[in-house]
């Protein structure tokens, strides 16, 4: 995956810079609809200089930078984080962006610790149905419901568009997350080379009854999981 786009600019909602770095493998990695695994590594070295040739892109232009991995933050090298901190100072970056795994809610501190400026964590929820989430996405999450979510999380991602979802599902997951929290990422799932499949007709519901969210400040809705500018394979 080392021909994938890594840097972007997210110019609509919530101008940013958007990095897409490599990491440790996912804490969790077990995730039914999940083919980012693959994105990942062992040998340290290689990807400190793999992560710094992305780096090198920042320019600082937005003050607010977004960094992800095919897991969370705390799966970044150290010597990754050490750089990404420097070019934060050396850059002007006022606020940052990671993504958390929910097993690492308790080290959030850690993080805002060592940047010393604002971070909006994001945490991928995909759906607050407890057996969807668990059973058939294999997320591995249990919680109480959003407001628990919430306590740690100002930003959240959930897929929508799955076989075996119901609108029923998706009409409460949006309305919690409106309710409930600062910021949202809204991914309509696309079939990748996992058995969890799209469902057509569920998206164009979607589409239809929520297309309101586009003019939402706070809720960005992907309607491919490449949107963001990063990810999608040069061909």
């Amino acid at each position: 995956m080392s021909d994938m786009v890594r840097y972007s600019k997210v110019t609509a909602k919530n101008q940013r810079e958007i990095v897409l770095l490599k990491g440790r493998p996912c804490v969790w990695g077990r995730c039914a609809f999940c083919d980012y695994t693959l994105d990942n590594g062992e040998d340290e070295a290689a990807m400190v200089e793999f992560n710094r040739n992305v780096l090198r892109q920042i320019t600082g232009e937005f003050g607010v930078l977004e960094v992800i991995n095919s897991g969370s933050v705390f799966e970044l090298p150290t010597q990754t984080l050490a750089e990404l901190r420097e070019i934060v100072q050396d850059k002007g970056i006022k606020k940052l962006f990671f993504e958390v795994y929910w097993c690492y809610r308790e080290r959030l501190s850690e993080i805002e610790d060592y940047f010393q400026i604002p971070i909006i964590f994001k945490n991928g929820v995909e759906t607050f149905d407890d057996d969807f989430r668990n059973r058939v996405l294999k997320k591995g999450t249990v919680f109480s419901g959003p407001e628990e979510v919430a306590q740690y999380f100002k930003s959240i991602c959930l897929m929508v568009g799955i076989q075996g979802q119901s609108k029923e599902m998706i009409d409460r997951d949006m309305e919690y997350l409106q309710k409930y929290f600062e910021y949202g990422c809204v991914n309509m799932y696309v079939n990748n080379t996992t058995k969890i499949k799209e469902d057509p007709q569920l998206a164009a519901w979607f589409r239809e009854k929520y297309a309101y969210l586009e003019a939402d400040p706070k809720i960005e809705v992907l309607w491919n999981n490449t949107d963001f500018g990063v990810g999608e394979v040069l061909s």
